[in-house]
């Protein structure tokens, strides 16, 4: 229990730290998103958006915006290593038995032949994209798949799908962002630095000013 808290309190701060970059990269989607949450009934008498408030609305723009975060900037890249159970055959190539297999969900994610113009942050794509828009998070669809799929799927996805609905809508009730001063929108770059998870090389600094 504790490898699992401990693994997803890591992935969930790295995919917040990425969602924000594309939203401050993107301030129509980040209007969008923050459109969506400040129009909830339910949050006229609060000072924080609550789980309730989310599971009450759906807010399916901001899981558009988390989705997409998460396809563009995929937090582990290369899953957990699995091992071939037995001798199989893909695209013309036999894998033997008991074969280390890496899977790259990231360029799997990035791919031109399953997403269109994969280089652009749209989570309109997750709304108005039929084929898309049944596609979840959990292993269903392998065409977005940054939790792993199965059996040996990440079990903290739970956790980790639930905080970061918490957690960015909050900053995004909250809070209105830019950037500081004299800096724009193409100054903030995307550069990962390298490890088994994806974190952003550069810091983000943004600026923060305060709604509520």
């Amino acid at each position: 229990m504790q490898n699992v808290y401990f693994a997803s309190a890591d992935t969930i701060s790295t995919t917040m730290v990425w969602a924000m970059t594309a939203l401050i990269k993107n301030p129509k989607s980040m209007k969008k998103a923050q459109e969506e949450i400040r129009a909830l009934t339910t949050l006229r008498e609060k000072q924080m958006v609550e789980e309730e408030d989310i599971e009450a609305a759906g807010l399916p723009y901001l899981n558009a915006v988390i989705k997409e975060a998460l396809r563009m900037y995929t937090t582990v890249p290369l899953l957990l290593p699995r091992e071939t159970m037995t001798t199989c055959t893909i695209d013309g190539f036999e894998i033997p038995a008991k074969t280390l297999v890496y899977v790259n969900v990231w360029a799997v994610g990035n791919d031109p032949l399953l997403w269109e113009n994969p280089e652009d942050f749209m989570p309109e794509r997750f709304l108005d994209d039929e084929r898309k828009l049944s596609i979840d998070l959990k292993g269903h669809d392998f065409e977005l798949m940054p939790f792993g799929v199965g059996r040996r799927g990440c079990p903290g996805i739970t956790m980790a799908l639930a905080t970061m609905q918490l957690v960015l809508a909050n900053l995004l009730y909250l809070f209105d962002w830019d950037l500081p001063n004299g800096m724009k929108k193409e100054d903030v770059d995307t550069e990962i630095f390298p490890g088994m998870t994806s974190h952003k090389k550069n810091p983000l600094c943004v600026v923060a000013r305060k709604m509520y």
